[in-house]
């Protein structure tokens, strides 16, 4: 009887939250380049491996063909979600008209955003609008002289984090570090004594952690977090662009093993652009665009700082998972996904941020969430549909989302929120 009683009391709110009462009217999708080969050459690459890291078929640091297919699967799905919100008429010529693609100016944003326009409007894709030269103030805001790091301050921000001491995520990480070593020099996990690091070669995780000024791009230094990132960053592209099993970290790893190691990658980033200080510092002229654009939306009235017009409908952000990173950072954003570590910025991943109407009250809401191709997806390049979707999270925007399903968050509420946290020094109204 008690059961029943509970049942009963829960089902109008089961039912409340089923039904979404919302129209939607913008689509914000702010996300990471797809596949791309390793930042580092092989040759530098080969000097902390026993054995030759994979040759990708392209340049260091550009998107692969595989990646650029997956991202138009990718625009694939969006264009049916879309129209089947509503939002897209599934007229291409008259869509493109609606929709606005911006890049940051690099090999591998452009090209993963014009993947995806093909996707999502196949018959008439878009232009990406990028920077022809110089640094975009949009994604790199530092180096483009809108804002500025104080790298005394950011230094002490990341160390604070770490108790002033560096060094201690070696123990902390430990697990990670060693199964790192053992793949890099082919030795199977928990044997002892460890292997001695082969001659001429270099053991990334005997290198010192440090917390130091950093160069453009890289605000503080870790030293050799830094260093055993880049060298256990590949395995993850390897298997996502689909090589053979013997040749993603020389077969050594399975799918669950790439993701423990990215728990290096996400703790560089979080140091690095999630630290409340940096983030500010950094994406508080992203964020300001995004919060104008979607009032620009809801008003349809033009407003400055924002971007498209007001009758953009769609608009697709393509960057790094540094940005991303420095954005959900800054506006304390969270989400976790099957076969991902926490707050990790998958290959082709986003956080989407979706302008809404209610039906009845008129009132306007943001939805966030994070869409992403699950490992499998990306490695099998999976066709994505409406039955057969992404992965995706809703996220919670602190400070502002209400106890829906979805997290709706009144724009006002929104607004207020992200204003908080803007640092206004460090926005740009024009750029």
């Amino acid at each position: 009887m008690k059961t029943i009683l509970i049942a009963a009391l829960w089902a109008p709110l089961l039912a409340a939250q089923a039904t979404d009462n919302t129209q939607l009217k913008q689509v914000i999708v702010f996300g990471r380049h797809s596949v791309r080969s390793p930042l580092a050459t092989n040759s530098t690459l080969n000097q902390y491996s026993a054995g030759a890291y994979p040759q990708f078929s392209v340049q260091p640091g550009y998107l692969t063909a595989n990646g650029a297919a997956l991202e138009t699967i990718l625009g694939g799905y969006y264009r049916a979600w879309l129209t089947k919100e509503g939002l897209l008429i599934g007229n291409d010529a008259s869509d493109a008209k609606l929709v606005y693609f911006r890049a940051n100016n690099i090999e591998r944003t452009i090209a993963t955003a014009q993947a995806f326009a093909v996707g999502m409007l196949p018959a008439a894709p878009p232009p990406v609008d990028f920077l022809p030269a110089g640094v975009d103030p949009l994604f790199d805001p530092m180096d483009a002289g809108v804002s500025h790091l104080d790298s005394r301050q950011a230094v002490a921000a990341v160390s604070g984090r770490l108790g002033g001491n560096p060094q201690s995520l070696s123990s902390a990480y430990a697990a990670e570090f060693a199964l790192a070593r053992s793949v890099l020099f082919g030795y199977p996990l928990g044997q002892t004594p460890v292997p001695a690091t082969p001659e001429g070669k270099t053991d990334p995780t005997a290198i010192p952690i440090g917390a130091a000024p950093g160069v453009p791009g890289l605000p503080v230094d870790l030293g050799g977090l830094l260093t055993i990132e880049s060298v256990t960053t590949p395995f993850l592209l390897e298997y996502a662009d689909g090589m053979q099993p013997s040749d993603v970290a020389w077969g050594r790893l399975t799918a669950d093993q790439i993701s423990q190691l990215t728990r290096i990658t996400q703790l560089l980033l979080d140091l690095e652009y999630r630290t409340p200080y940096v983030a500010r510092v950094l994406s508080s002229n992203l964020a300001s665009h995004v919060v104008r654009s979607l009032q620009q939306a809801a008003t349809g009235n033009t407003m400055a700082g924002s971007l498209g017009n007001p009758q953009t409908k769609v608009m697709v952000l393509i960057a790094s998972d540094v940005n991303v990173t420095s954005l959900a950072g800054l506006l304390h954003l969270d989400w976790t996904l099957p076969g991902y570590q926490e707050n990790f910025c998958a290959l082709g991943g986003a956080l989407v941020f979706e302008l809404r109407q209610s039906r009845s009250t008129g009132e306007y809401v943001v939805r966030a969430s994070y869409v992403t191709q699950s490992l499998d997806q990306l490695r099998n390049r999976t066709v994505l549909t409406l039955s057969a979707p992404p992965s995706v999270a809703p996220v919670f925007i602190p400070g502002c989302s209400t106890a829906s399903a979805k997290f709706d968050c009144p724009l006002s509420g929104f607004v207020r929120v992200a204003d908080a946290a803007i640092d206004q020094k460090s926005a740009d109204l024009t750029h």
